[in-house]
């Protein structure tokens, strides 16, 4: 190697090298957070970054919602409250469409993405890797909306009870889930049922997918979130009476509404503001089961049964973690196009 190269590799490795250290040496306190960020407060989210330079204050703020279900019916359903929160910030705001919970992590953490609701399970991804600081739920005035995880089988199905379920193929939703996989895997052996040891685990992908897969016939059984399930009713996509419900666990919050945290702190006052004092229209109370409004919540003390359940389940909020949760996303998208595929020949 010539000596013009390796010493322009090592002066990069040495200028790294010193900014990772001072990067260490300027956090007092990370806790489970990637190294990009600092929890000096400890309330286990990124801190505002203590160089003013790197706070940003884009023309243009990106905001999406979750892909629980097709990503078209939310992209509508918050159209008001992106006009509300471009009068609010004084920008323009568009909605960016993403179509897997890794995706999502992945663009707010390379900074493509500003604002956002993310599903439950993944919120802890979203913060841990993508600085992520949750602020609110839909809810009431009385308290945020919450869900349960439902175990549904179909209606006239020989699947009465849990126990049932043994030697069966139940349909997960995907491994970031918190209802369609984590709790499962830690609430359903003190049930004495425990996944992929009694009964075969496939994927759907969503939870909407393995409601109609059970319903099909594909699945003998899914657990999904109830809210999910409820909203699918109540548009007439599934009859109620097609379903037997032979499971409800304890209430848990819906998905988590957020910005980035290193966003300008007078631009961060007017998106709090703006989740504070926006109140749903009648269609979108309609939309997410009669909330009115965002409630205010802290990943701390909201998210910490979700932490307990990722941490019961083994599942870890990190890089690795977000690797294999984005290796499982993309072989679900290749077998939804290979049987699309099949389908149209």
């Amino acid at each position: 190697m010539p000596n013009k190269l390796l010493n322009k590799l090592l002066l990069t490795s040495t200028v790294l090298m010193g900014a990772t250290m001072v990067q260490a040496a300027d956090c007092d306190h990370r806790g489970v957070l990637d190294e990009k960020f600092c929890d000096e407060n400890m309330d286990l989210v990124a801190d505002t970054p203590k160089d003013s330079s790197k706070w940003r204050d884009p023309s243009t703020l990106v905001f999406t919602y979750t892909p629980v279900e097709d990503p078209a019916v939310y992209k509508d359903a918050f159209s008001d409250f992106q006009k509300y929160l471009s009068e609010a910030t004084g920008k323009k705001v568009v909605y960016y469409t993403v179509h897997s919970n890794a995706a999502e992590v992945e663009a707010l953490r390379s900074g493509r993405l500003h604002i956002a609701g993310f599903s439950t399970g993944p919120t802890g991804y979203a913060v841990n890797l993508g600085g992520l600081v949750p602020i609110a739920v839909k809810g009431t005035a009385e308290s945020f909306q919450g869900y349960n995880l439902i175990t549904i089988a179909r209606a006239d199905s020989a699947i009465h009870e849990m126990n049932d379920l043994k030697g069966k193929v139940v349909a997960h939703t995907s491994a970031s889930s918190n209802s369609g996989n984590l709790a499962p895997r830690a609430l359903f052996p003190a049930l004495g049922i425990t996944p992929d040891e009694d009964y075969k685990v496939k994927y759907s992908g969503k939870h909407d997918q393995s409601i109609m897969g059970v319903l099909s016939g594909d699945y003998d059984a899914a657990p999904v979130a109830s809210d999910v399930y409820k909203r699918m009713v109540s548009a007439g996509r599934v009859n109620e009476s097609d379903f037997r419900i032979i499971y409800t666990s304890p209430r848990f919050p819906t998905s988590s509404f957020g910005y980035a945290h290193d966003l300008h702190p007078d631009l961060v006052a007017k998106i709090k503001q703006a989740f504070s004092d926006f109140r749903f229209p009648e269609e979108m109370q309609k939309t997410f089961g009669g909330a009115d409004r965002f409630y205010p919540v802290t990943y701390k003390e909201d998210w910490k049964v979700i932490r307990d359940i990722a941490h019961a389940s083994g599942t870890a909020y990190t890089k690795t973690g977000l690797k294999r949760l984005a290796e499982a996303d993309a072989a679900k998208a290749a077998k939804k196009r290979a049987k699309e595929a099949a389908a149209a020949n």
